[in-house]
C-alpha cells in the first residue's frame, strides 16, 4: 500500500509541473488536484508547492547541478519532483530518512519508477556534498525572481529592492476585514481570544486584524454570517479612500466598483455604505462574478452585478453618472507575490507595457462615466512605476478636468506609504502588509 506522505509529494510535483511547465495558475491548480489527497494532507500539499514555487530558481539550480543528463520532456516533472524533495531538505523540518523515501516512492506512483534510483541518488548526493552551502550562482538563484523582474524593481526602487524582493518570499500573513456594520475591531479580537486564536490590530487601517496563525475559515467566529472576511490590510485601505467624507449631501451616493471579482472591496464597500450608497459590481469575467454574489450574499448586502467589459461603457452604463468609481486595474500582480508565487513563473516582461495600455483604456473610459466633482481611486496591487504613476501621469497630463486629491482617509496610514509622483505605494513586507498602489483622481465640477 502506497503511503499518503508519498501520494501527497506525488501531486505536488504535478501542481508545480503545470505551473512551470504548462502554465497554469498555482491556486486553480492546486484546488483541482489536492481532491486526490486525504483532508489532513492538503496543508502540507499546500506548503510543497508554495514552498518549491517561491524558492524555485535556487532549487533548479540544485536540480541542474544534481541531473547530469536532461530529462526527456515527457520525463520533466522529475525535475518537479526534485525541487519539492530539495525544498523538504533545505527549508522543511522533515527527517532526511522520510524525505527520500517518500519523495522516491512518489516517482513510482508518479508512474517513473526507472527513475526513483536517480530520484534516490540526487537527494542522497545532496545532503552529503552540503550543496546547499554552496553560495548562488546568479542574480535569480540568490533572489528566486526571475532577471527582469529584479532589474525593473532595482530600478524603480533603488533604495528598497532587496528588502521587496525578500518580502516577495515570505509567506504572507493571513488578514481579515471586520464588517464594521456588525462590530467593532475590538469586539471582534476579544471574540478570537475566546476562540484561542491570537491577532492584532493593523496600526492605521482600522477594519484590519492579522492572525498569529492561519486558520481555517470555518474556525472564524461569526464567518458564515458576515461578522468578518479574509482580505489583506493593504486591500482594505480602498473602500474607506473611497468614501471617505463623500456620503454626505446625497440621498444616494452611486458607486461603481469596475474590476469587481472576486469582490472584497465591493464588500467593503457595502459594509461602510450600507443604504447610502447604490453599488454596481462590475467585472469582464462573468464565472468570477459569482464569487462577488457568493461573498456580497454572506455579507447580507446588495449590489447590482454587471457582467461586461469596463472599458466599453456603450455596452452597459445606464447613461446616469457615478459618485465614486473604484478601479483595482489588471496589473503585474508584482506587490502580493509572497501570496502567489506563480507570478515570477508565469509574468513576462513584455506583459508590463499590454497592462499599461489597458489600464490606461480603463481609466479614460471610466472617467468618461464619473460625475463633476466625483473621485475616481486608482488602484493595483503592482511595484512598478509603469503601470502605477506612469499610467497615471500620463491621464493627468492629458485631461484638463482631472486633478490628484490626496486627501487619505486618516493620517495614520501615512506612515506605510510612499509618496510617488503621483499617488501613493504601499511596498510588500511593510507593516506585514501586501504590495499596494492608489492615487484618487477628482474631476472639476463644472462652471
Amino acid at each position: 500500500m502506497k503511503s499518503s506522505g508519498a501520494k501527497v509529494r506525488a501531486v505536488a510535483a504535478e501542481v508545480v509541473d503545470a505551473v512551470i511547465n504548462g502554465g497554469r495558475s498555482l491556486d486553480t491548480t492546486v484546488a483541482e488536484l489536492e481532491v486526490r489527497v486525504a483532508s489532513r494532507d492538503r496543508a502540507l500539499l499546500r506548503m510543497l508547492c508554495f514552498g518549491s514555487l517561491r524558492q524555485h530558481w535556487r532549487l533548479n539550480a540544485y536540480v541542474q547541478h544534481l541531473v547530469s543528463k536532461p530529462l526527456r520532456k515527457r520525463d520533466r516533472i522529475i525535475n518537479s519532483l526534485l525541487a519539492i524533495g530539495l525544498y523538504q531538505l533545505v527549508d522543511m523540518r522533515i527527517p532526511d530518512h522520510a524525505v527520500l523515501a517518500e519523495t522516491v516512492e512518489a516517482a513510482r506512483i508518479l508512474r517513473r519508477p526507472k527513475l526513483a534510483g536517480l530520484v534516490n541518488a540526487c537527494l542522497r548526493r545532496f545532503t552529503r556534498e552540503n550543496l546547499a552551502a554552496s553560495p548562488p550562482e546568479s542574480d535569480e538563484s540568490r533572489w528566486n525572481h526571475p532577471l527582469w523582474l529584479i532589474e525593473a524593481i532595482q530600478k524603480d526602487w533603488p533604495g528598497d529592492w532587496q528588502a521587496i524582493l525578500s518580502a516577495n518570499n515570505e509567506r504572507a500573513p493571513m488578514c481579515l476585514r471586520i464588517n464594521s456594520a456588525r462590530g467593532s475591531t475590538g469586539d471582534y479580537l476579544a471574540r478570537l481570544r475566546e476562540a484561542g486564536i491570537g491577532a492584532d490590530e493593523i496600526a492605521g487601517i482600522e477594519d484590519a486584524v492579522v492572525l498569529s496563525e492561519p486558520q481555517s475559515v470555518e474556525n472564524l467566529p461569526g464567518f458564515t454570517d458576515g461578522d468578518v472576511s479574509v482580505q489583506d490590510g493593504a486591500a482594505q485601505i480602498a473602500a474607506r479612500w473611497l468614501l471617505h467624507d463623500r456620503l454626505a449631501g446625497k440621498p444616494v451616493h452611486r458607486v461603481l466598483d469596475a474590476c469587481a471579482a472576486p469582490g472584497g472591496k465591493s464588500g467593503h464597500l457595502a459594509e461602510i455604505g450600507g443604504d447610502r450608497i447604490a453599488l454596481y459590481s462590475l467585472d469582464s469575467d462573468a464565472a468570477r462574478l459569482e464569487r462577488v454574489a457568493e461573498n456580497l450574499q454572506r455579507l447580507g448586502a446588495d449590489a447590482t452585478i454587471i457582467a461586461a467589459d469596463a472599458s466599453k461603457p456603450e455596452e452597459w452604463w445606464d447613461g446616469e453618472k457615478f459618485d465614486s468609481i473604484l478601479l483595482d486595474a489588471p496589473c503585474s500582480a508584482s506587490g502580493v507575490i509572497r501570496r502567489h508565487p506563480d507570478i515570477k513563473l508565469l509574468r513576462r516582461e513584455s506583459d508590463l507595457a499590454r497592462l499599461a495600455i489597458l489600464q490606461s483604456a480603463l481609466l479614460t473610459a471610466l472617467w468618461g462615466v464619473l460625475a463633476p466633482g466625483g473621485v475616481l481611486l486608482y488602484v493595483t496591487c503592482s511595484v512598478l512605476a509603469v503601470e502605477n504613476d506612469g499610467v497615471l501621469g500620463a491621464f493627468l497630463n492629458d485631461h484638463d478636468d482631472a486633478s490628484e486629491n490626496d486627501v487619505l482617509p486618516n493620517n495614520n496610514i501615512r506612515d506605510l506609504m510612499r509618496r510617488k509622483a503621483c499617488g501613493y505605494q504601499i511596498l510588500p513586507g511593510a507593516a506585514g502588509l501586501d504590495g499596494f498602489y492608489y492615487a484618487a483622481l477628482q474631476k472639476k465640477k463644472v462652471s
